[in-house]
């Protein structure tokens, strides 16, 4: 009996989390886990049915937890998928007419552009933070809850997650299956703009040289060598 009370409290907390609203999971008559909830959550892929958590994080966490983690992951994916999209930008049409740098006087590693644009009396850090501060201030406004009591540091129990009401080209399907597919594609476009990311920055660090040159440098040294590799089999060297 109890175990039947348990899959029909787990359905229907997975018919609302299509949704990522949690009214009554975070409190009053539920007691699914938070490893249970996040079950419910769109993200889960091959190979990984079971979800992936190799450090069993979810495994002591509560519903309040993995919807906080859930909604930070979406906000760092969201902000990689820019950021990545930004080193093939900035690093490729530097020169080009439409942009701030028409003179191409600004060029090289991504990671080292902004410090030029202040080198040359350009205002960078202003704007950026003023942005940055608008748009936080619209998701606390409407996924936060008000910090205090039980409520600090806490999601408001009605908030989707992710769905700040910004779809301009009316994307968001209407049918409840075919949006978890979309935020599961989302979900795994921002982690590997997340890696992606990373990866980017450690190796200009590493070596100085813009992704897409390192690349072709990488290209260009292994045809060298295929080709000295034949000449030296025809007997040419």
């Amino acid at each position: 009996m109890a175990m039947l009370l348990n899959k029909a409290a787990t359905r229907s907390v997975a018919a609302r989390s299509l949704s990522g609203k949690t009214s009554s999971a975070t409190g009053g008559g539920s007691k699914l886990s938070g490893r249970d909830y996040a079950l419910t959550l769109p993200g889960i892929t091959a190979p990984f049915s079971d979800m992936f958590d190799p450090a069993n994080l979810t495994g002591n966490a509560s519903v309040r937890d993995v919807r906080r983690w859930r909604e930070s992951e979406l906000v760092h994916g969201r902000v990689s998928m820019l950021a990545a999209l930004g080193f093939v930008v900035g690093e490729n049409l530097e020169d080009f007419p439409a942009f701030y740098n028409f003179d191409g006087h600004i060029g090289g590693p991504a990671i080292y552009q902004f410090q030029q644009v202040e080198a040359r009396g350009g205002v960078f850090w202003e704007p950026l933070v003023l942005a940055i501060g608008l748009a936080e201030t619209w998701r606390v406004a409407v996924g936060w809850a008000t910090p205090t009591g039980t409520g600090f540091n806490s999601l408001k129990d009605d908030y989707e997650l992710g769905n700040l009401y910004f779809d301009p080209l009316g994307l968001k399907p209407s049918d409840d299956e075919e949006w978890k597919t979309l935020q599961t594609k989302e979900l795994n476009n921002g982690r590997l703009a997340m890696i992606a990311v990373a990866g980017f920055t450690a190796q200009e660090l590493v070596n100085g040289r813009e992704i897409f040159e390192h690349l072709f440098i990488g290209i260009e040294k292994e045809i060298l060598a295929e080709e000295v590799t034949v000449e030296k089999e025809v007997g040419i060297l």
